[in-house]
């Protein structure tokens, strides 16, 4: 039988609030008692992690003194010691409290603005401190119900304005850290600025430091609005911008899941992960999704585990596509090539635009040609089911 046990070079990682979601939702209370942050390292020491994430706010509440969050950074530094458990991954909570009801960086109020960065520059400095070297935003309250209430223009430079802003904070403070932008189209707010992968990735364009920016796409914001959520990752991979990826999932058009990693779309995070490890990503693997509601801590730990296994399960089989003869075949006969092209391809020149206007196509015996898809697609089923 394979070993699916995961390792540290697997660099699968979870969040403080994904362990430690104690499944309230907006019909019913918590489930599970709450466990500190040391408790949950512990746990994900236990089911085999890498790593562990968080929100300023998971590891230190907003509230608490400086007697509380010495102590709270001691017993978590104990854990970590203890557990081998590294951060790679830090990120600031501009959500939850009341005062970001509208908002943090595109807020309408200038004092709400400015705490909001304020907050944020202690949140990367405390990410620092534990090791981060990838600092996410998710601009969950970036948005409206109501475009009377504010002008997305004006909210794109606000973005623009505070990203410019912590960048130069970094760079001022020599920190090793880069940003990654998570984009989400809806919930909680009715329309969320940035709302998908390639506004991000066209918004990295215009600040003044692109090459410290990347994205950190996550599964079930994309499968929200129907997107074909490997299609997004390919394009920030070949733009050279996928510093973090989360991995959950989620069936289309419905709110946000957060489910186990492959426990709904198999064929897509078959295809993600192939995508992934075909083309050499290196950093964190990191499962943003939670249990059920129906379990308990023993049934958290059955999730977090199913995640990292489905994963490895996932990249044999990509690895047994790979390799597949029959599979490699047609794929080589619908990407067959005999170079009669290649004159015409590639850097434009007036001579080869010449060349190609007068080159005549047999429009109907290009169209004949039958591209076997549907075999290949039943071939991947059939990995997928373990029959090949």
């Amino acid at each position: 039988m394979a070993d699916y046990t995961p390792r540290p070079e697997h660099k699968f990682t979870f969040g403080l609030w994904t362990v430690g979601n104690i499944g309230r939702d907006p019909f019913g209370g918590p489930v599970r008692d709450a466990k500190s942050p040391a408790e949950l390292v512990r746990l994900l020491g236990e089911v085999g992690a890498y790593g562990v994430n968080f929100h300023d706010n998971d590891l230190i509440p907003i509230d608490a003194t400086p007697a509380e969050r010495d102590q709270i950074l001691k017993e978590f530094r104990q854990a970590l010691a203890d557990t081998g458990l590294v951060v790679p991954m830090a990120t600031t909570n501009l959500f939850t409290e009341p005062v970001f009801k509208d908002g943090a960086f595109t807020s309408n109020d200038p004092k709400v603005r400015a705490y909001a960065l304020q907050k944020t520059m202690n949140a990367i400095d405390l990410g620092v401190e534990l090791g981060a070297k990838i600092y996410v935003f998710w601009g969950g309250r970036e948005g409206t119900e109501t475009d009377a209430a504010k002008d997305p223009i004006t909210s794109i430079k606000r973005s623009r304005e505070a990203m410019n802003f912590l960048c130069d904070y970094v760079l001022d403070k020599n920190y090793d850290l880069k940003f990654a932008l998570e984009a989400k189209p809806n919930e909680p707010r009715g329309d969320i600025y940035n709302s998908t992968t390639g506004h991000m990735l066209a918004f990295i364009e215009t600040l003044d430091h692109p090459e410290m920016v990347g994205v950190n796409p996550e599964v079930a914001h994309e499968h929200m609005a129907g997107l074909n959520f490997v299609h997004g990752v390919a394009q920030a991979m070949e733009a050279g911008k996928l510093f973090h990826i989360d991995l959950n999932d989620q069936a289309f058009g419905r709110y946000d899941q957060d489910f186990r990693f492959g426990a709904v779309n198999l064929k897509s995070a078959f295809f993600l992960v192939k995508l992934l490890e075909d083309n050499g990503y290196d950093s964190s693997r990191h499962f943003d999704a939670h249990a059920y509601r129906t379990e308990d801590y023993d049934g958290v730990k059955d999730f977090a585990r199913g995640c990292m296994r489905t994963y490895l399960i996932l990249k044999e089989k990509a690895a047994c596509w790979n390799a597949d003869s029959e599979i490699q075949t047609l794929v080589a006969e619908i990407n067959a090539d005999d170079g009669s092209m290649d004159q015409y391809f590639g850097k434009y020149g007036a001579e080869k635009a010449d060349a190609l206007k007068a080159v005549s196509f047999d429009r109907t015996a290009l169209s004949q040609r039958g591209l076997k898809y549907e075999r290949l697609d039943q071939l991947t089923v059939e990995v997928l089911l373990g029959v090949r």
